[in-house]
């Protein structure tokens, strides 16, 4: 079993099995957890107990991770709070826009779902300044990386595309 880290992560899903495997790979990993299933719920989960980081879904019925963002960055006790964004929408019209939006002003990182475990604990730790394994600090530098080309490709012209794609394949020899 993991030591305990005494830290605690909100989980903000609508899905009732994605909260659950976020929840298990943070229970594993040391973290204490508490879950919402929308911004409304989070919203007061947070007033209850201020969580050490949030981990939010953008997309959600009621209210969405974008307004929760909003309201909990205008009161200034909650708005220090580390926020990890975790999505399905990234590249839909559903959440691209809010993602962008929230990324250029906001919190910087985000997964995209499916999400890997070892990723997820190792954006968190990072977030919050947790000791991490060597492989944990190479995922957090890997999902960065990653957020930071997908951002640059989203606004990259088809032969900007074209070079990317030759110079990938030729480093990878595909």
């Amino acid at each position: 079993m993991t030591q305990p880290l005494n830290k605690t992560v909100l989980v903000v899903d609508d899905e009732d099995d994605v909260r659950v495997f976020l929840t298990t790979a943070l229970i594993e990993a040391g973290f204490e957890v508490e879950t919402a299933a929308d911004g409304f719920e989070a919203l007061e989960k947070v007033q209850a107990k201020k969580p050490d980081l949030i981990s939010l879904d953008l997309v959600m019925p009621r209210k969405s991770g974008v307004k929760f963002y909003h309201e909990l960055t205008k009161d200034k006790q909650y708005a220090d709070i580390p926020v990890l964004i975790v999505t399905g929408h990234a590249r839909d019209d559903l959440g691209k826009a809010d993602l962008k939006e929230l990324t250029m002003s906001g919190p910087g990182i985000y997964l995209e779902k499916p999400v890997k475990p070892t990723n997820y604990i190792a954006a968190i730790k990072k977030l919050l300044g947790v000791e991490s394994s060597e492989d944990e600090t190479q995922a957090a530098e890997a999902v960065e990386l990653q957020n930071e080309l997908k951002n640059l490709v989203d606004d990259a012209d088809p032969e900007t595309l074209r070079k990317l794609k030759d110079l990938i394949k030729g480093a990878t020899g595909q």
